[in-house]
């Protein structure tokens, strides 16, 4: 994979800059305090460190299940499965994909991965066959552990599509023709099939040599080493895999909830997805920074239970994107339940309406509800508000720069904007990625002259050091959290044979913030309609991505050297649609 960051050269660099939270002087750039070092840590280290301290105090929560494990009990059973991982013949660098909606297996795989080095590649509990199939391969994954079914996707059904194979293979001995690096899958729930690992029978493969071992590779892993691959959707297609280290997450983490105030004393509500550093970095990793317990409402965000659960497990923080915090706030649920043990937590993922947030504080006790805003390349997060930041600045800005974190606003020649001007958002610090997973190419063109992450996001820094987020270089569609990139979807309907121009565009929703809409010229003589483009979208693509409005025309507008006026359509769109921008 390609390495782009050296980080002893971006340790110096950071060693040169003042503690700072505003510009300096009057240009665009803005650098984190450092008056606490960074962690040198493993995630196996920290957990262990936690234990340590904190063994006796609940660790998970899911009360659906009226389950509770303290920081001891969760320790023993992720060395149970790390080393029933090994027995299995997977080593320290081996990709193992998890494919399943939050549970307590997605947890325990997490750290039971890191615990040996196994490079853990999360995959959308929304992807179908070609978007599994690319994210399999791309990685090149030894193992998959993966869910039975979840909503209206059947995993293990579309993992024998992909690998029929699997109906005559021995568990661990699989061949696949279309999945060649994949050797085992090992189903969730008990009996998955033929050619599969049951995941309750993991840990029991295991002898005392591979028990004995675990310490020893523990200590041979290095904090830069990589250990998550999440796969973000790329502006020229393909998703691509964001390669993060122990060092990237186990710091951003530990930044985030810092911020919160976060002690052992906190419960954190989780009804985001584990699949994304909302909850397995902000989260999961976030409570073991500090001993906090994660509390797991259900599979999947759902307000009802979600409520129940915050007041139920006494949350004194929950997470959630601004969606979520709608359909809970106007629930009746809200004025029955005991939710004043709630203090704080995290909005993000897109921009919060005032009203939201003033409900979120009367409503549900979150006074000290933060914002966050960051990328999956970045760890995520760069920018968070206080606990204390007037409202304004809650609604309005992504709060200041994170510690041992920098940031510049740059014009179109990469030069620093003058303070409350607009330009890209560009990141250098702990935070950034290792790089794509073996895509050296889009790695240079990501991160810049000796570190700078572009971003693609453009912002705007006040006086104080807040920052706006105020567009989009490219043309990214943010639906209810889920970062949506046009031309991953544009690439794949043009797969069929009737289409013969598209655009892939965001028109505004109330409801999920944006809308995927598609503008379509066919070929001559087809009759492909709406409803055809959705089937044939259909168990390809993850559903957030089908389009939801599709209009077919005879041409589209276009500049005079050929590019497509995407403005142009979404303002007719939005013209057409009657809605009111």
């Amino acid at each position: 994979m390609s390495t782009v960051q050296d980080t002893q050269a971006v340790d110096s660099a950071r060693d040169q800059f003042q503690s700072v939270i505003a510009p300096v002087k009057d240009r665009s750039y803005v650098a984190g305090e450092r008056t606490s070092a960074l962690r040198r840590q493993t995630i196996p280290q920290m957990l262990k460190e936690t234990v340590a301290k904190y063994g006796t105090r609940a660790a998970l929560i899911f009360p659906q299940q009226n389950l509770t494990l303290t920081y001891a009990e969760f320790d023993r059973k992720v060395d149970a499965l790390a080393a029933g991982l090994l027995a299995l013949g997977l080593e320290t660098g081996d990709r193992i994909g998890i494919w399943s909606p939050n549970n307590l297996e997605w947890i325990l795989t997490q750290y039971a991965t890191a615990r040996i080095g196994l490079i853990l590649v999360n995959i959308n509990p929304a992807y179908r066959l070609s978007e599994l199939e690319y994210a399999l391969n791309k990685s090149g994954c030894k193992a998959l552990i993966a869910a039975d079914k979840f909503k209206t996707s059947d995993y293990l059904k579309m993992i024998r599509t992909l690998a029929p194979e699997l109906e005559n293979s021995e568990p661990g001995q699989l061949n696949a023709a279309k999945l060649p690096a994949l050797k085992i899958v090992i189903g969730i729930h008990d009996n998955p099939g033929a050619g599969m690992y049951a995941f309750s029978d993991i840990a029991g493969l295991a002898s005392d040599k591979e028990r004995a071992e675990l310490d020893t590779i523990t200590d041979s892993l290095a904090s830069d080493d990589p250990i998550n691959i999440q796969f973000t959707s790329g502006t020229t297609g393909a998703p691509k895999g964001a390669t993060l280290t122990h060092y990237n997450i186990v710091n951003n983490a530990a930044h985030v909830v810092g911020r919160m105030n976060f002690t052992e004393e906190d419960r954190l509500c989780i009804p985001v997805p584990l699949y994304h550093c909302f909850g397995m970095v902000m989260g999961s990793l976030g409570c073991v920074s500090t001993g906090a317990a994660m509390v797991f409402p259900g599979e999947a965000f759902d307000p009802v239970e979600t409520l129940q659960a915050a007041a139920t497990a006494r949350c004194t923080a929950l997470y959630g994107v601004p969606t979520m915090f709608v359909a809970m706030v106007d629930h009746p649920l809200v004025a029955e339940l005991d939710l004043s043990s709630l203090r704080t937590g995290v909005m993000a993922g897109a921009p919060c309406p005032i009203e939201v947030m003033k409900k979120v504080i009367d409503h549900m006790h979150m006074s000290e509800v933060t914002i966050c805003y960051g990328m999956t390349e970045t760890s995520p997060v760069s920018f968070q508000s206080g606990v204390d930041d007037p409202l304004e600045k809650r609604v309005s800005t992504v709060g200041r720069i994170h510690p041992h974190v920098e940031v510049r606003i740059v014009d179109e020649n990469g030069a620093d904007v003058p303070v409350g001007a607009q330009g890209e958002l560009w990141t250098r610090g702990y935070s950034v990625m290792r790089g794509y997973w073996d895509d050296e190419e889009k790695t240079g063109e990501a991160i810049v002259d000796g570190g700078w992450m572009r971003t693609g996001d453009l912002a705007v820094l006040d006086a104080e050091g807040y920052c706006e987020i105020v567009g989009r270089l490219k043309d990214m569609i943010i639906r209810g959290g889920e970062n949506i990139y046009p031309r991953e979807i544009e690439e794949f309907l043009f797969t069929h044979s009737d289409i013969q121009e598209v655009q892939v565009f965001g028109v505004p929703n109330e409801k999920f913030g944006e809308e995927v809409c598609s503008w379509i010229v066919v070929r001559e003589g087809s009759t492909l309609d709406e409803e055809g483009v959705k089937a044939y979208c259909k168990d390809q693509i993850a559903h957030y991505k089908v389009p939801r409005h599709v209009r077919f025309v005879p041409e589209l507008p276009m500049t005079v050297t050929g590019k497509p006026q995407k403005f142009i359509m979404r303002d007719e769109m939005i013209e057409i649609l009657n809605i009111e921008n």
